[in-house]
């Protein structure tokens, strides 16, 4: 497996209008984010992930989820927008009527 910061991703990931394409392309996104937000645990763990997979080899599919984790730690997702359970629990079986 090759190492290096030039390894693409599978897919690049989109940011505000910008491809990151490269390992490289990602570490220096980061790295240019304003030093609060940069500081946060969540992009630490996103650059730890970069560099390990570079320098060590690896999946670049490891740093891109740490990327896509960092951009997406706002979205918390709707459990039961509706509030109304799931249509598997109503259903009732032939025998059970």
């Amino acid at each position: 497996m090759t190492k290096g910061w030039g390894r693409p991703f599978e897919e690049p990931i989109e940011v505000g209008g910008r491809a990151l394409a490269t390992l490289l392309d990602a570490g220096e996104y980061i790295a240019a984010l304003p030093k609060k937000e940069h500081s946060a645990p969540v992009w630490q763990a996103a650059m730890q992930a970069l560099i390990l997979v570079a320098e060590g080899g690896g999946p670049t599919l490891f740093a891109r989820i740490g990327i896509m984790r960092a951009l997406n730690r706002h979205y918390v997702p709707k459990l039961n927008p509706k509030g109304e359970e799931p249509h598997w629990s109503r259903r009732k079986l032939k025998r059970d009527q």
